[in-house]
């Protein structure tokens, strides 16, 4: 089994809040990332494939396909937006790094040509990151 995994960045706005609860509890829950006038990160993503080797291309998956592929499902979704209002994968949800991250898994698992999702990691600050291996 080879491990392929394909880096993109991407900085987007959210806030983390509940709509039933007032600017003070929020504030209580998620802290400063609660705030009303939002929040922003430079994201780090990285998106690893696992598979066999095709004897014919070499390749577990080509990666300018697999970077194709995360830059029109993922990256031109939220590359510069608001999570919680431009970003149709992510309605309904609280834009959390984790579901973040779970819905990037959702968008890209039926999508490759080759080889299966084996991870998607989510980079929001150099300190945190998540990492998704499927359902």
């Amino acid at each position: 089994m080879v491990y392929v995994t394909r880096r993109e960045t991407f900085n987007a706005a959210h806030r983390l809040y509940l709509p039933h609860l007032s600017d003070e509890e929020n504030f209580r829950t998620f802290g400063k990332c609660s705030n009303p006038n939002w929040h922003g990160h430079n994201y780090i993503l990285e998106v690893t494939v696992a598979g066999e080797i095709n004897f014919d291309t070499g390749f577990v998956i080509n990666l300018k396909d697999l970077k194709e592929i995360i830059r029109k499902y993922i990256i031109e979704e939220v590359d510069h937006k608001n999570l919680n209002l431009e970003t149709s994968f992510m309605k309904g949800l609280i834009p959390t790094t984790e579901n973040v991250a779970v819905a990037v898994w959702k968008q890209l698992s039926e999508k490759l040509p080759n080889g299966k999702l084996y991870s998607v990691k989510l980079s929001e600050t150099e300190n945190n990151f998540f990492e998704y291996r499927g359902e």
